[in-house]
């Protein structure tokens, strides 16, 4: 057999740093996979749904910075990777994505498995493609690979599957396709203007997302210069909360009052590197906002920018520093930070438990997976309570990563997203925190875990409800309904597959229970028995909330259901400081 478009296919992905393509094989693939498996530099992660594949790439790119790569036969196969794929393009990560298609003298013919990939894809990519000849996919290969590098999102390359197979036009060594790096700033003149506003201001806040990677140093003396209380959106929380003693906290649905207070009350507004979108919690129209981020089509997208900055945070501070003059008045960062030390001991204080316990307070939870857990972990989170918890308990130390579905919102999210991550890094601690409805949503993906032998540790915040669903209802008025899930112990599911695994019921037994899954040789579930009725009170309550709950409490008991009303006042009698 001669060489084959595949097979440059994937020697131009080995010499590009590519090591794994995730995916379920399919025939529309067969070439391709074949061709990986006569070049054994790259592997075939097998996965058991495409969806799965495509937030496993999302995961290792978000933890390696570098292209990962994922694939699907065509037809629902490649479909099925599309809601993975938003989440790559919304966590701006690069990812490349192979989707084999049907025989090209098909295509338009209604088909057996045709849809149309390019219009499919359309909206979750930067690069978009099909290609209709074999001298055209190495080329449309590397400008896909570059397109995802440089514009940090997904590129998908849409494949008739009889082209993996045809001969190659050549045979030469591929050029490999690596990612590049820039020096990126603003002009002088709006230096200048940023400089004016924040030297005329007398309380700056400062608010810093994900843009802030590489620039926590430069953010804390921006911070020490304007005297500036620090808040983080939660894609910021890895990034600068650690030594930093300018925070106040996130802010948001999931944040606290401290860091709602401190932009409510600033006369002055720093964005750096965030696209925060709840423009609720922004201070108001008179408050001059600056804001840095190196796409300037992100900027003014949520509040109204005074001065606009494009540039990479790390650049933009380092030349908008010099031109700064250092406050001295400390009253506002000072009264911010005391509001934060308050709101944390009170939030510290929920995470307490008595041995007796049962169920368990999801806070205590997350706070002994944080006691526990390695300096470096890397936490996955997903949506809904899960990632609350992790928001309020898991500290960031400049080494540990979290990572979750921050823009995109799916559930499902953070076992994939592990598999990624521990796929790229076999020897450090990887620790997905996971809900019981997003657990069950991608199940199959714990045999994924023995299959590639990723000793992923699994820890399930399982109150037998989708809870975030839930207190979205309560807030709205609406008596819950169509969120119950089974009790089902997912410890003995995990033990049937071959996993460690481990159910909880009391607070005396969870210690026990982490430390056993952490120290195992291999994949690990721990199934933890929270409680149903746990709030997260967010940062401001609205009037609007309020009447919505006590809606939701009427309707409930005039439904024959008080007793939910008796429980959630049990649960959350701790949570009443908050409100």
């Amino acid at each position: 057999m001669g060489t084959t478009v595949a097979d440059v296919m994937v020697a131009t992905l080995s010499a590009s740093g590519v090591q794994r393509v995730y995916g379920l094989p399919g025939d529309s693939l067969n070439g391709f996979t074949d061709a990986l498996r006569r070049n054994d530099a790259v592997e075939w992660a097998h996965v058991r749904h495409e969806e799965a594949a495509a937030f496993a790439a999302a995961g290792e790119a978000a933890i390696t910075g570098n292209l990962a790569v994922t694939a699907g036969s065509c037809g629902p196969g490649n479909l099925h990777l599309i809601n993975g794929l938003f989440d790559a393009q919304r966590n701006r990560v690069p990812v490349l994505a192979i989707a084999a298609h049907i025989p090209r003298e098909e295509i338009g013919s209604e088909y057996f498995q045709e849809t149309h990939p390019q219009e499919l894809f359309r909206e979750c990519s930067v690069y978009c493609e099909m290609a209709s000849t074999a001298e055209q996919v190495p080329r449309l290969l590397r400008m896909a690979m570059r397109a995802a590098l440089e514009q940090r999102g997904v590129a998908v390359l849409v494949i008739p599957g009889e082209l993996f197979l045809a001969d190659a036009v050549t045979t030469s060594l591929p050029h490999p396709v690596l990612g590049t790096s820039s020096h990126v700033r603003p002009d002088d003149a709006a230096l200048a203007r940023a400089a004016d506003v924040l030297n005329n201001a007398k309380r700056v806040a400062i608010l810093g997302g994900a843009g802030c990677h590489d620039a926590h140093d430069e953010a804390i003396a921006l911070a020490e210069a304007l005297k500036a209380p620090m808040v983080h959106a939660l894609r910021g929380k890895e990034h600068l909360e650690y030594d930093n003693p300018y925070t106040v906290g996130l802010t948001g649905l999931i944040g606290y009052s401290s860091g709602y207070r401190a932009m409510e009350h600033c006369d002055a507004l720093l964005m750096l590197g965030t696209d925060f979108p709840y423009r609720q919690f922004y201070p108001g129209p008179d408050v001059p906002v600056i804001q840095v981020d190196v796409r300037g089509e992100h900027i003014g997208r949520r509040t109204d920018v005074e001065v606009p900055l494009v540039g990479t945070v790390k650049d933009t501070a380092q030349a908008l520093l010099p031109l700064l003059r250092p406050k001295s008045d400390r009253s506002f960062l000072d009264k911010m930070t005391g509001h934060y030390q308050h709101v944390r001991e009170r939030l510290d204080r929920l995470a307490e438990a008595k041995p007796s316990d049962s169920p368990l307070h999801p806070q205590y939870v997350a706070a002994r997976i944080d006691t526990l857990a390695a300096a470096d972990a890397v936490f996955t989170a997903d949506v809904g309570t899960p990632i609350v918890w992790a928001a309020r308990y898991l500290g960031m130390n400049g080494r540990r990563r979290l990572l979750s579905s921050f823009n995109h919102g799916s559930m499902a999210n953070a076992l994939p997203q592990a598999i990624g991550v521990q796929a790229a890094h076999p020897g450090r601690q990887v620790i997905a925190l996971c809900g019981d409805g997003g657990l069950t949503m991608l199940l199959g993906e714990l045999v994924t875990l023995r299959q590639l032998n990723l000793p992923v540790k699994v820890v399930v915040f399982n109150n037998s409800a989708l809870s975030f669903v839930e207190l979205e209802m309560k807030a709205s008025g609406i008596v819950n309904y169509g969120t119950a899930l089974d009790d089902v112990d997912l410890g003995a599911i995990a033990r049937s597959a071959g996993l460690f695994g481990a159910r909880v019921d009391r607070a005396d037994q969870l210690d026990d229970a982490l430390r056993a899954a952490l120290d195992h040789d291999g994949p690990a579930v721990v199934d933890a028995r929270t409680a149903r009725q746990e709030l997260s009170i967010p940062p401001k309550i609205t009037a609007a909330q309020l009447k919505g709950f006590t809606l939701f409490a009427t309707r409930t008991i005039l439904s024959g259901r008080g007793d939910e009303i008796v429980e959630l006042a049990k649960t959350n009698l701790r949570e009443l400081p908050f409100i």
